[in-house]
Formats: C-alpha cells, sequence, structure tokens
C-alpha cells in the first residue's frame, strides 16, 4: 500500500494521509453516466459548487467526453466549455483538475487556473509532456487499451497488471526525464478504458500491484458498466455500488477516489477510517 506523502498540485500541496474524494463535473452533452451539463454556465457553477460543498477535496472538470464509443470534440469547443467554469472557481478553494488530453487545450486550462491535468492518454500525444513541465500542476498519468472510440472492442492482455504497472512505469520515466518530478505524479489504472469486467475487477483487487514505486493511485470506479454488470442496475442506481467500489480501492491502496457522488463516499470513508484506526 502506498505510504502517506503529498501530492504537489500548483498552488496547492494535497496531504495523502488518507484518501481524498475527486468530485466530477461534467460540462458534456453524452457523460456515460447521465450527469452531463452543456452550454449551462450557471448549472456547472452550480453543481462544482455543490460538489465542494458535499465534501470534494478537488474537481475534476471534463468537456469531452471519454465514454466507450465517444467522438471527439474541436479544441475550440473544448476550450469554450472549460474557460468560463475555470475563470469562475479561480477561487473556491480547491484545486480544480481538467480531464484533457490535447496540449493546446491543457495550456488554456492551466493560463486559466487549472491545478491538474488527469491525460487518459498519459501526456503521449505530441507536445503534452512539454506544457506540463513548464508548468508546477499535477498530472494524472492513466492506462488506456487503444482510444476511446474503440477501446471496448474486444480488449486483451497476457497479464492485466503487468500490462498496467509496466505502461504506468514508462510513462512516469517519461514525465521524470523531461523535469516533471514525482511529486506531481498520480496514477490511474484506468477502470474501464480498454477492459474487460473482468481485467477491472482483477484490477480492483490487486491496486496495490499497479503503481510505479510508491506513487499515489487513483481510482475511477463511479457508476461505471462494471458496476452494473455486477449488480444489474442502471447507470442512475449505482450508488451503492460505487460507494462500495470506492471503499475497496481505498483498502487496497487507493489515494484518490474520483466520484459523482461525493457525499455518501464522504461518510463511508468516515465509518472505514473509524473503524481503521
Amino acid at each position: 500500500m502506498n505510504p502517506a506523502r503529498t501530492l504537489r498540485c500548483g498552488r496547492f500541496e494535497l496531504s495523502l494521509d488518507r484518501p481524498l474524494v475527486m468530485g466530477i463535473v461534467n460540462l458534456t452533452a453524452d457523460s456515460f453516466s447521465g450527469d452531463g451539463i452543456k452550454d449551462d454556465f450557471e448549472a456547472a457553477l452550480k453543481y462544482a459548487f455543490h460538489q465542494i460543498d458535499a465534501g470534494a477535496d478537488l474537481l475534476d472538470i471534463g468537456a469531452e467526453s471519454s465514454r466507450p464509443g465517444s467522438l471527439p470534440v474541436t479544441a475550440d469547443e473544448e476550450k469554450a466549455r472549460l474557460v468560463p467554469v475555470l475563470d469562475a472557481l479561480r477561487d473556491c478553494g480547491v484545486p480544480v483538475s481538467v480531464d484533457v488530453y490535447r496540449p493546446e487545450v491543457m495550456r488554456t486550462a492551466l493560463d486559466h487556473g487549472a491545478s491538474m491535468i488527469n491525460d487518459i492518454y498519459a501526456l503521449r500525444m505530441e507536445g503534452a509532456l512539454e506544457v506540463v513541465a513548464e508548468s508546477d500542476c499535477a498530472v494524472c498519468l492513466m492506462h488506456m487499451q487503444g482510444r476511446p472510440t474503440t477501446m471496448q472492442e474486444n480488449p486483451e492482455y497476457e497479464n492485466i497488471l503487468d500490462a498496467v504497472r509496466d505502461f504506468l512505469a514508462e510513462r512516469v520515466r517519461a514525465a521524470v526525464s523531461r523535469g516533471i518530478s514525482e511529486d506531481r505524479l498520480i496514477l490511474d489504472p484506468g477502470f474501464g478504458f480498454g477492459k474487460t469486467v473482468e481485467h477491472n475487477i482483477e484490477l480492483l483487487k490487486h491496486l496495490d500491484a499497479v503503481s510505479a514505486g510508491d506513487l499515489p493511485v487513483l481510482a475511477g470506479l463511479s457508476r461505471k458498466s462494471m458496476l452494473g454488470a455486477i449488480t444489474g442496475r442502471g447507470v442512475d442506481e449505482r450508488v451503492s455500488a460505487s460507494v462500495a467500489a470506492a471503499l475497496i480501492a481505498a483498502q487496497n491502496g487507493a489515494r484518490v477516489l474520483r466520484v459523482h457522488d461525493v457525499a455518501a463516499t464522504r461518510d463511508a470513508l468516515k465509518v472505514l477510517q473509524a473503524v481503521s484506526a
């Protein structure tokens, strides 16, 4: 299990002595979970502050869907969705992460106050490493097999744990070689990104085995299809399963939990912490 440490996140320094809750804010119209907010600035801002009031330690804002089969939007459209919300959240009191992979959108997000880049391509796009290296933001490096448009078409691995661990270790080396210090890095095994339900379960069971070195791990399981496959429930009925998955992830070493249901997750973590003390 990862030892306690801190994550340097722009002007913030986050203690990892307990699992942090990252509240999701989707600015898309086609989020897999049905919670997307498109072209409604007031609704997006209201929801962001709702997540903070519910206890989010940080926010994760996405303006392009990465659900299986999703199609990309233009960089200009992505920026147009992000910039007003980021500007309004500059003084919200918690770090704001942006779920983005295009270097030009990364740069815009950082210019408008983002403290973390959450990249499903793990800084593999040309120029992405340089943009992050020139900043002081944190960055989440995620494992994904293929692309969102095709990633769930019969994903296969010889050994899922080895594949994820080796990929993340290589991306850490690439980041560190460009001057991105390890205290700015967090790793995501990419639940649901080019993986079967069985792959996801194996990763969750052995989450502490996929980190490169002692770097902290982010787990994003909230409302995902694996939970629907296990429970038989629709996406809007997966709160209990999502909280259960978040607790298992925390017990198995996750330091950041990316969730839709912040208050429920925080309450469950308090119970876990009370009996673990």
